[in-house]
């Protein structure tokens, strides 16, 4: 029977009452009393030289406060990069300035020029057209292998060139790779795109500043997955502003999808504005805006090899990809197509070489950082996308070709060519889960039907594993990461038993506020409306990390777990006092203290309250009240994974494709609420089957952006998706955290655009179209046809 609470219960999201209610406090609802509004001014050419600026008619015009230009940051930082990634030659990137606002050159379609702070946005807006921008435009580099050819335009003229790192992974690999290819009964080689995305999160970007000139305090209110981060970064490298005359506040986020990770020049424009403006600045990112000032994902362009011995075992991988970091170097944009992306190319197999060149380029289009799955996604579209092709041109099953390659489960932990330790896992169970409720036994049959309509239909299959709860932080550091990436939480206990727990973690749809109760009653055996969390703010909340790379239940509940330890200690203590007996005989269940084999006890609330009234109380040993903090770095990655399936339909006459069914089996270690999960699932499968299918950021020759509206960037509808079979019930949990969690975020959006892409060829090979081996993403209805002619 269901739980009806605490840890593997599936009560309903508590914070979805205000949300669905209207009651949210999202970061554009935030209005302080006396702000201006800022409008940038933003470039329209992808390269060009800045010769003068002339704001003298646009600052004369009614309502406005200031105009900043670049020159008003001189001496300020430029915008900082998070990660620092050494070459294959012992070199560290090339690492250009990012000012907040232009100086001397624009270097993409959307690149700040000036700011124009005005009482109303309108009279912002309308400031910013009387500017006068003398621009010489200068030729543009989009395409990644142009950019790196001999002569070609810099984006940045005092770099050496237009190649941020050239990196591999593991190098001294490198000769065993190229001879075991050259050994090789069989090599499958493809060539792939995976395309570029725009992240759309519900609510824009939002930036509210505010300075208060009595005490010197600066508040920005942001859209943000990490304020703590925002305010490290922007507060030490950017403005200069100690930590503790910082507030930031990231509030009712409405999606984030990496995108809101990192630190943006907005951020920190408007928290310099409001003190040199001594008034509130408030920015709110208009959605085609939001196209060119938010970072993108993806944009990879890669070669894969894989070779095969007689008996079709993997003996081999290698890859070369071409990474695009756009104009300048997003917060952790260096980290993407290396460290989260190499140390993942052994998928779930054995195999026993692995080389992984990357070199990632500079080009004049908006900046390039993680995007849901962040660098797990490429590789395992590379991974199953090149097995698929193997197992076509070898006539051998493609679910048997996996199969033979698994990592078996006394195999772990299991050590990988590239680097990293896999502690659990049971890959044929995800499998075995996967033929069951994706039904393919009766798949015949259903492509006979399909058939029978003038239809093609296509099975593709594939499967995945993910680093989550990036760690720990010695390792990372090593690695360029110049951050700690620990998570932290404070239990405070109130008098009559209620808890608030403080995270460092962030929510912005991942159901913290009913996840992280379940946690903390279970421990307890209390209600989980006794606790309650709080985070996003920096003022109030201990120092964390925030929320990315599914790291929320591994590494910030588990920090909330060790706090809430250290709260259970301490209260066994006082429960023993008040009992009279030795402390290692007081037992915590539902909710009550007792003594082993005794009938006496002592309720949650009893203790809590003599914790605050300490008139009977062994002051001696321990000082009354009842709050702890605790930091969780972790020991290592979790490992989630999974078998993924899609059957298409494709229409023979238009080249459409329709995905019919779609079923996905999760290893996600213990689950807190599996309805959560569930959801967390649906939306990552929504995302990838977009990619797969409709969405791409296109820019032309000229660096103009195709696709910088809902017009022309396709996102997916209800009537794109299918319902989909979901199961997470293969469970390995992780050995390294106390929860036993892996994490649960990502996987959706990892596994479902090879799955798609493999059914979709699978399909173009039922009706006879044998000689299509690929087709890049997006998978759209021209693209397909074409490829079928």
């Amino acid at each position: 029977m269901p739980k009806d609470h605490g840890i593997g219960a599936a009560p309903k999201r508590r914070e979805d009452v205000r949300f669905l209610t209207g009651a949210g406090n999202y970061t554009d609802d935030i209005n302080v009393r006396g702000q201006a509004y800022v409008y940038f001014l933003r470039s329209d050419v992808a390269h060009g030289r800045i010769n003068g600026i002339d704001t003298g008619a646009a600052a004369a015009m009614p309502g406005v406060v200031r105009i900043f230009t670049g020159a008003d940051f001189e001496g300020v930082g430029g915008m900082p990069c998070g990660w620092q990634v050494t070459d294959r030659h012992g070199e560290v990137m090339q690492e250009p300035a990012h000012p907040i606002l232009a100086q001397g050159k624009v270097r993409h379609v959307g690149d700040p020029i000036a700011a124009i702070v005005a009482d109303t946005l309108e009279q912002a807006r309308d400031a910013a057209e009387a500017i006068e921008v003398d621009m010489e435009e200068l030729p543009a580099v989009i395409d990644m292998k142009a950019a790196l050819a001999d002569g070609s335009t810099k984006v940045h003229d005092d770099l050496t060139s237009n190649l941020c790192y050239d990196w591999g992974f593991v190098e001294e690999n490198r000769d065993a790779v190229d001879q075991a290819i050259k050994d090789a009964a069989h090599v499958t080689t493809l060539e792939l795109v995976n395309n570029r995305l725009v992240a759309n999160p519900m609510e824009p970007r939002v930036a509210v500043g505010d300075y208060n000139r009595g005490t010197d305090d600066s508040t920005l209110y942001t859209t943000s997955q990490n304020p703590h981060v925002i305010r490290l970064l922007m507060g030490a490298f950017v403005l200069g502003i100690p930590e503790h005359k910082l507030r930031v506040v990231a509030p009712d986020v409405g999606g984030g999808f990496g995108t809101k990770i990192f630190h943006y020049a907005e951020e920190a424009f408007c928290t310099f504005a409001a003190k040199a403006c001594n008034r509130p600045v408030k920015w709110t990112a208009s959605r085609t805006e939001a196209f060119m000032s938010d970072a993108h994902g993806r944009d990879h362009v890669t070669k894969i090899e894989l070779a095969l011995d007689a008996d079709n075992n993997f003996t081999a991988v290698r890859t070369e990809t071409h990474a695009n970091m756009g104009a300048y170097l997003s917060t952790f944009a260096p980290s993407v197509p290396t460290w989260l992306h190499g140390t993942l190319m052994a998928g779930n197999y054995r195999t026993p070489l692995i080389y992984v060149n990357v070199k990632a380029v500079f080009t004049n289009t908006v900046p390039v950082d993680a995007y849901r799955g962040a660098g797990r996604p490429e590789a395992t579209f590379q991974l199953e996308r090149v097995i698929d092709k193997a197992a076509r041109e070898l006539g051998v099953d493609p679910i048997a070709l996996r199969r033979q390659n698994f990592i078996q489960p006394d195999q772990f932990p299991y050590a990988t060519p590239v680097a990293v330790e896999y502690d659990t896992g049971d890959y044929d169970a995800t499998m075995n889960k996967l033929e069951e409720i994706a039904d393919l036994s009766g798949f015949a049959a259903r492509r006979a039907a399909s058939e029978a309509k003038g239809k093609w239909r296509g099975l593709g299959v594939n499967c995945y594993i993910e680093a989550c709860g990036i760690a720990p932080s010695n390792l990372v550091g090593q690695l360029g990461a110049r951050a700690g990436l620990y998570e932290s939480a404070t239990v405070r206990v109130n008098a009559t038993g209620g808890l608030v727990v403080m995270t460092g973690s962030h929510s912005h749809g991942q159901g913290h506020e009913t996840t992280f109760p379940q946690v903390i009653a279970e421990m307890i055996g209390i209600d989980e409306s006794m606790v309650e969390i709080v985070h996003g703010d920096t003022a109030n909340t201990p120092m964390g990390m925030g929320t990315y790379g599914s790291r929320s239940i591994a590494v910030g509940g588990s920090a909330m777990v060790r706090a809430a330890e250290k709260i259970i200690n301490k209260t066994k203590k006082i429960a023993a006092h008040l009992l009279e007996a030795s402390e290692a005989d007081i037992e915590l269940k539902d909710g009550n203290f007792t003594v082993a084999g005794t009938d006496k006890s002592v309720d949650w609330g009893s203790v809590c309250l003599a914790a605050y009234v300490p008139h009977n109380y062994p002051l001696e040993d321990i000082e009354p009240g009842l709050e702890e903090t605790a930091f969780y770095d972790p020991a290592n990655f979790t490992y989630p994974a999974g078998a993924y399936s899609c059957e298409v339909e494709v229409d023979p006459e238009t080249g459409k494709v329709t995905i019919e069914r779609f079923a996905a089996a999760d290893d996600f270690g213990n689950v807190i609420n599996p309805m959560i999960v569930e959801g967390q699932v649906h939306g990552g499968l929504a995302q990838g089957i977009g990619q797969a299918l409709l969405e791409n950021c296109a820019y032309d020759e000229t660096g103009q952006l195709l696709s910088a509206s809902y017009m022309d960037y396709a996102m997916p509808r209800a009537d794109d998706l299918p319902f989909y079979s979901v199961d997470h019930s293969c469970q390995t949990p992780c050995t390294h955290n106390p929860l036993g969690v892996k994490g649960c975020g990502e996987a959706g959006a990892i596994g479902s655009p090879p799955a798609v892409v493999n059914a979709v060829i699978d399909a173009l090979h039922s009706g006879g179209k044998t000689g299509v081996l690929h087709i890049d993403m997006p998978l759209s209805p021209d693209r397909v046809w074409a490829a079928m002619q």
